[in-house]
Parts: C-alpha cells; structure tokens; sequence
C-alpha cells in the first residue's frame, strides 16, 4: 500500500489505516465515556418562570428574559467557573446550542439551550449508563469507506430547519454549503453545516443501514476540506449521536436530503445501551419531564 506521494505505507500496526483508526476510536471512546459526558446525565429539566426544585440537583432553577437563575439553600452551593457560588446566582442568557457547567461535589450540571428553551442537565458520574459502559460497537475498518468528495459552499448561508429526538423540538442550523461524492458509481450529495472547529464541516445523515445495524435517527462525521474544496469522507468514523444513547438528549436530526438511499456499513453501529434498554436505567427517582410552552 502506498500513500499520495507513492511512499510505502504498513497495511498493519499503529501507522496503518487500521491502525490509526483504532487510535482515533479509541479516544473517542474516551470523550463518551467521560465521569461528566452524556452517558452521566440523570436527567433533562426543561425550565420556566417558575423556580422549581430537582431531585438531582442543588437550588431551585428558573428562566426568564435575563436567563437563567438559580436560588441555591443555605447549605448549598455550586462550584462556577472556579468560583463558589451561593445564594440567588444569575447564570445569565445561554445562546442557543451552548453549555455552561457548574459542579457540586463529583457531579455536575449542565445549563443549556435548545431550540430557544433553557433546560438543565445534571450529570452523575455514578449513573449506572456511564459506569456499565463497555464501548460502541463498530465496523471494521476499511478503505473502501474512505471516499474522496467536492465541497462545494452556498454563497450564504441558508438557515435550515432540522427535527430533533426530542418530540416538538427543531433546531434551526445555518447550512453552508454541500459535499457531492460518488459511491459505487452512484453520484450522492450531503448538506454540510459548520463542523466543531474552524474550517471543518459537520454532515448529519442516516442511509439503509438505519435502524438495522446502526441508529435510526442519526449519525455524524466530520470532515475537514482543502483550500480547493477537495475533501475525504472516511465514513470508518460516522459516530453516533448523544441520543443513540439516553433518552436525555436533544440531538438534531438529519435534513431530509441527507437520507442517503445506499448502505453505509461503516462506523459505528446500534449501541448495546439501545440493544439493552435495562442499562439505562437512573439513580435518582423519576422526575417529572417539562417544558416551557414556546
């Protein structure tokens, strides 16, 4: 094997494809099964006007036109930004699809905002769907999965309304453009909206393979284009989404020109926490799931 400049590559061992993959999966693997990562969250509070108390979380929470309050006890308190927080603590207006974390103890909150709701997260390190963790299931890696695209961006933006695996919630995410490959001779394309970090890209899709060996809802993979739009889709590292896991998530859904009508059999598969739904289960008692009318 032979890499673009014609210089031998291993085809086994860490420089190899397979190689390098597995070390990419692997620290991935570590980000999901992080003490304060989506697996530890024990619940999702949607919040109003109302201070409301939690099972899970210190202080009574509420949202209003200056954002987010909380109205910790006297023994309360939260740890924010490395700073002890008590009292009546103003976490202010949180953009949408933004966190910010507090911390008590071992555990965690995340404040958010979805689809112009605020909501709360607590994250457990000892929830039973982090500690039985045992890694997602994957294809193998291959080549063939690797394939060379066109990026080609919008002269604008284009606000593109998307559904989400919450029930009547949308995100709105500014598309930036499409990446058109060809996959067994079958031209195919994916709306692209801006990726994690500067320059990259980031593409929803779903493909025949959905809800059969891999989540239904979802996947993602990042993609990184050159200068003159020239961009590999290696589909050996499509990941699921938060909610191919927990309930507790609010993910977006692929845009409808992203259900590719070919199978993907690469990347991650269905996780045993959806094959096995009983290691999902919560340490706190149920709450009560709610949400601000729009």
């Amino acid at each position: 094997m032979t890499d673009l400049k014609g210089t031998a590559r291993p085809t086994t061992g860490p420089e190899s494809f397979a190689g390098r993959w597995e070390a990419w999966h692997s620290r991935h693997e570590a980000i999901i099964g992080d003490r304060h990562g989506f697996l530890a969250i024990t619940n999702i509070h949607w919040l109003d006007a109302e201070p409301r108390r939690f099972g899970d979380a210190p202080g009574a929470w509420c949202s209003g036109a200056d954002g987010v309050r909380v109205e910790l006890g006297e023994d309360e308190h939260l740890m924010v930004e490395g700073e002890e927080r008590g009292g009546t603590y103003r976490l202010g207006v949180i953009p949408e699809r933004a966190s910010r974390f507090a911390y008590w103890g071992e555990n965690a909150v995340e404040v958010a905002k979805r689809g112009g709701h605020d909501l709360i997260r607590p994250r457990h390190p000892s929830n039973p769907l982090r500690l039985a963790y045992a890694g997602t299931p994957a294809y193998e890696p291959d080549e063939r999965w690797a394939v060379s695209g066109r990026y080609r961006p919008f002269p604008a933006p284009r606000p593109t309304t998307v559904g989400a695996a919450v029930e009547g919630l949308e995100h709105v995410y500014n598309a930036v453009g499409e990446v058109e490959f060809t996959l067994d001779g079958r031209p195919l394309r994916l709306t692209a909206f801006p990726g994690p970090h500067k320059g990259e890209l980031l593409v929803l899709f779903t493909d025949t393979t959905s809800g059969v060996t891999t989540y239904a809802a979802n996947r993602s993979l990042v993609l990184d284009p050159g200068p003159d739009g020239s961009v590999v889709l290696d589909f050996n590292r499509a990941v699921n989404l938060p909610c191919a896991y927990t309930d507790l998530a609010t993910c977006p859904l692929p845009p409808a020109e992203n259900r590719l009508p070919v199978p993907i059999e690469a990347g991650e598969r269905i996780p045993r926490e959806r094959l096995d739904p009983a290691v999902g289960q919560t340490p706190v008692p149920p709450v009560p799931i709610t949400r601000a009318a729009p």
